[in-house]
Order: structure tokens, then sequence, then C-alpha cells
């Protein structure tokens, strides 16, 4: 099967809508990052199918639990899940943030190529001070739980919310953030073409 084909039935497998706009960029984005793979390293995955599964649809299936207009996609590594998510929604900001200086590059340089005015990307690490706060706070496996309500207290909203995406769902995790956080939601996420489930948890303040 081709990746057009593939990316058009993994959005259809996932109940999203996307234009034939969209999904032409979703793939660029994928081109690009299997190019710039080559010389810079930016991702473990090389197959660009694997690719396609484990960056765009994962980034994807989250899509449907974005209700906030300013997020901060911290650790985002090559741009994932904040590029596909401000490719699929337009109407909503996205700041990019990472330590890895050639990812960032590789990030301002999609920024500039698919046209995307709704994304920042920011070389930095997390605990570096910053004036702005967001809506909610998004993360794919960048740390512990724990670690990762630390790390980034200081940028979310009084009653903004933390959404991490996890591989697997910890009740020793959310235990251990007693006082600290509560636990609005945990979202299965079914995504096409892996067979196991992952989730995506929602957190705010205690």
């Amino acid at each position: 099967m081709g990746l057009q084909k593939a990316l058009a039935e993994g959005i259809d497998d996932l109940q999203l809508t996307a234009s034939s706009d969209q999904q032409k960029k979703l793939l660029t984005l994928l081109e690009q990052l299997i190019k710039w793979n080559k010389s810079y390293n930016l991702t473990a995955i090389k197959d660009p199918m694997e690719g396609l599964t484990l960056h765009l649809l994962d980034s994807l299936a989250v899509v449907p639990f974005i209700q906030q207009q300013s997020i901060l996609d911290v650790g985002t590594g090559a741009g994932f899940p904040g590029l596909p998510l401000a490719i699929m929604l337009p109407q909503v900001r996205f700041t990019l943030l990472d330590s890895n200086s050639k990812k960032i590059r590789f990030i301002h340089q999609q920024i500039h190529l698919l046209g995307l005015d709704n994304v920042e990307a920011i070389h930095s690490r997390v605990e570096q001070p910053r004036e702005e706060r967001f809506e909610a706070i998004i993360s794919r496996a960048f740390a512990s739980i724990q670690d990762m309500l630390q790390l980034t207290e200081h940028l979310l909203q009084q009653d903004g919310r933390w959404l991490l995406m996890k591989g697997q769902y910890s009740e020793q995790e959310i235990s251990n953030l007693s006082g600290k956080a509560n636990q609005i939601a945990c979202h299965t996420l079914q995504i096409p073409g892996l067979p196991a489930n992952r989730c995506l948890i929602e957190l705010e303040r205690a």
C-alpha cells in the first residue's frame, strides 16, 4: 500500500476529516523527516510506513481531545505531535520547544515549507523561565509524569491542562501525584497499525 492511501485510511480509522491540502502537507512532512534523517539523525525510525504510523497517526490520534487555543509541545523532538496537530488544527496556536538545535532547525524549515503560520519553534531547555503561560502543555513520552509536572508547572496557565501521551497507563505514577495534580480523564488511543493501545492522560493542578 502506498503512503498516500495508508494516510487516508489511517485518518479515516481515527474518524478524522482532513482536506487534500492537509494530507499533502502531512505527507510532505514525513518525506522531509525521512530525507533530513539521513544526515541529521532526527529519529530512530527510518522506514516511511513506520514513520507514518509512529509519528503521523500517533500524533493525529489526540486531535479530538484538543480543546485549547494555545498549546506548548514540550520535548517536541523533530516536531511531534506539534507539527501534525498544527496542520490539522490551523486555528490553534502551537509552540514547539526542544533543547536539540538540529531538531529545531528542521522544524523551522518545515514551518516555512508548509506555510504554517500557527507554529513557533523555540530552542531552549524547558526549565528556563518564560513569560508566556499556555492553556495546555502536551508531551509524548518526554519524562516521568512527576518530572514533567515539576519541569513545566511555570509554563501552564492557572486553569490549564497537561495532556500527556503515554504508551501505558500507570496507576502508580498517577497516585504519586497526590496533592500536585488531579486526573481529569484518561483517553484510550487506538493507533491504526499498532497492536497495543496507547493513552492520553489529562491533568489539572490540584
